[in-house]
């Protein structure tokens, strides 16, 4: 049930923008979005036992975005939003590791992998360049297709393609595990 209730947690915000879009069209969904991703970063505290940290900045990310384009009436912000936080998480994983000497999936994941120093440098460069990635291929998509086709990509395209680069890097977690 654990996993069912994390899943829920993680998807359940970005299904309801998607049937919200659907249903009343993009600011409805904005606001839909924004008190859904508030809903479930508690119900995830309470399944994990910790203070969930990557849902707690994506939803100061969704509150944020999501009240300029509310306030502006604008869905440009709600679309920015992805990009900018794909360059972030990108820009965060590099600048700490080339000038502060820290890899932050080590910090992270340190828990789940027991990785060599260079299977973390090489999944720290991977998961870098899949966030510049995503920011770039979000830039193309909403910049070039309507709302409706851009509020599908985001849970049909992006979700999808996240689960396949993750489940891309297993041979090199595998490779680089440090056997006990």
């Amino acid at each position: 049930m654990k996993p069912l209730l994390k899943l829920i947690t993680e998807v359940g915000p970005l299904a309801v923008f998607f049937i919200g879009n659907a249903k009343y069209g993009i600011f409805y969904a904005t606001g839909a979005f924004m008190i859904a991703t508030a809903i479930a970063i508690p119900i995830s505290w309470k399944i994990e036992g910790k203070l969930p940290i990557m849902p707690i900045v994506i939803g100061i990310f969704v509150v944020f975005f999501g009240s300029l384009t509310l306030l502006f009436q604008d869905e440009t912000f709600i679309k920015l939003k992805p990009t900018i936080v794909n360059l972030v998480f990108a820009s965060g994983l590099i600048i700490s590791r080339v000038f502060f000497k820290i890899n932050v999936l080590k910090i992270v994941f340190d828990k789940a992998f027991n990785l060599t120093e260079r299977g973390w440098t090489v999944l720290n460069i991977r998961w870098s360049m899949f966030f510049i990635f995503l920011a770039i291929l979000n830039e193309i998509v909403w910049r070039n297709y309507s709302t409706d086709t851009w509020v599908t990509f985001k849970l049909f395209g992006i979700m999808p393609l996240t689960i396949v680069w993750t489940l891309a890097q297993m041979p090199l977690v595998l490779k680089e595990t440090i056997k006990k």
